[in-house]
This record gives structure tokens, sequence and C-alpha cells, in this order.
């Protein structure tokens, strides 16, 4: 089996800094890769490239062999931890926009049979994520959980071959989280989606991934501290962690100061 997408020689850098150094790695379809790493190390730049809005500096992202298209489209979702909706629509309204965006033309508005087709097709996404009962209410009367439900439907609606989650749940309950973890769990199956998610938590990367990527620096200038870029340093398979590997890990994304209660 051909590998859906390769990572070949990536680097990222602003003038002289270095966010993203000699990346290379393979990813098959259906995979959940889960990114874990500090703050600033190139977590959401990396899933940026991706999408297509941010583009290497140097090295290639291909997709089915070819060069990933350098501007976002259909066959990438993306979720953020701030949620990306119209506060003026209503749920179902929201959903159908998304719907309108990829339709040709400047205006996005949908008529006839297409808009019926596009509210057949948001109602039926919103009841998969459990918002069948709130398609008339407005974002502001949505819980935090809700709005994030809201966001998933956005995402798949386009019907994506990859979905790109950015935190999505950082600012959510851990009761909530649970269900959400469960909701994208059972949606990826379904729509055997592959999944990059970035994430601060540890144990929820481990809990979702089928595959952990830590992205650290293997070089440090402390003179110089933009000098060099992450490069991702661990690549592990979930389920065949050792526990000592696992505690490394968590304390290079949290160290513990000496000072520390």
């Amino acid at each position: 089996m051909n590998p859906m997408i390769e990572v070949k020689n990536v680097w990222k850098q602003y003038g002289d800094n270095v966010i993203l150094e000699n990346l290379s790695t393979t990813v098959y379809e259906g995979e959940f890769i889960t990114l874990v790493g500090t703050s600033g190390c190139g977590k959401s730049t990396f899933l940026n490239m991706l999408l297509g809005t941010v583009n290497p500096s140097k090295g290639e992202i291909l997709l089915d062999g070819k060069p990933i298209s350098d501007e976002p489209g259909p066959d990438r979702g993306i979720v953020f931890q701030q949620y990306s909706v119209f506060p003026h629509m209503t749920v179902l309204e929201n959903v159908m926009a998304t719907k309108g965006f990829q339709a040709k033309g400047i205006t996005g508005y949908l008529f006839g049979k297409k808009k019926q087709q596009a509210k057949q097709e948001a109602t039926s996404i919103l009841e998969k994520v459990g918002l069948d009962h709130a398609l008339n209410k407005y974002p502001h009367e949505l819980s935090g959980g809700m709005k994030q439900r809201l966001a998933i439907a956005q995402a798949l609606l386009g019907k994506p071959r990859i979905l790109l989650l950015d935190e999505p749940f950082g600012a959510l309950d851990p009761g909530i989280r649970a269900d959400m973890h469960e909701l994208v769990l059972g949606l990826c199956k379904e729509h055997k989606l592959t999944v990059f998610m970035v994430t601060h938590d540890l144990k929820e990367g481990f809990y979702l991934g089928t595959r952990l990527w830590v992205f650290d620096k293997l070089r440090v200038d402390h003179q110089a501290p933009n000098r060099y870029g992450a490069s991702i340093t661990y690549d592990i398979p979930v389920g065949q962690t050792d526990p000592a590997l696992y505690e490394t890990i968590d304390d290079e994304i949290r160290p513990i100061t000496a000072n520390a209660s």
C-alpha cells in the first residue's frame, strides 16, 4: 500500500527564525496522528502546511504522490479551538454556509435544488454530531461543547479525506471532552478519515491517536534560540509505549522546575 502523505525534508523559517527543520515521514490512509510538544514548537505550523495556508521554505509534502495543494480545499477539513461560526446565522444556516462557500460564484448563495440538497446534507451531519435538536438555535445559545460539535459538522460536510484538529478540545470541561473524544473516534471510523490533531494533553494524544508525534528541537543554541527548528523526535505507535518513555515525553512537554510544589 502506497502512503497517502509523504513529508520530504521539510523546513519552515521566517527570516532567521527557523520553526521546523528537516521533517521527513509518511502517513497512510486511516491513521490518526496526534501531535504534542511545547508551545511554539511548530505543531500548528505543520498543520497549516497540510491545510495549504503555509508553504514549506524547503522540501515538499505530497498527497497521493503529488504536491499538496497550496490552498485549502474540500479534501481537507479543519477544526480550531476557537469556534469559526457566524453569530448571525442559526446552527443549520452555519453548516449550509460551508456548502455555499464550495459552490461556484462570488456570493456563495445556494438556490433551488442545490439549497434543498445542502439543507438535507447539513441536517444529516448535524444529527450525527448530536445537534439535530438545535438546528434553529444561534451560536450564543450554545454551550462550548455544542459549538465544537457545530465546528466538526462544518468540517465534515465537505466530505474531507483529511481532518485537521488544532487543539479542538482544550477549552472544554473534562466530562464534555470525554464525550467529544467518543464522537470524533466514531466519526473518524464511519467516514474513514485520516486525522492530524494538535494537543497539549499527552494522555489525550495516546488515547485518540494510532501514532503520536513529539515535536522538539534536536539542536539548541542558547545564544541564538531561533537558529534551529523543531523536528519529530518521537514517532510512537500507540499501544507500544514503555511507561518510562511516556514519563520522559511528559517531562519534556511539561518540565517540572526545582521550585515546583
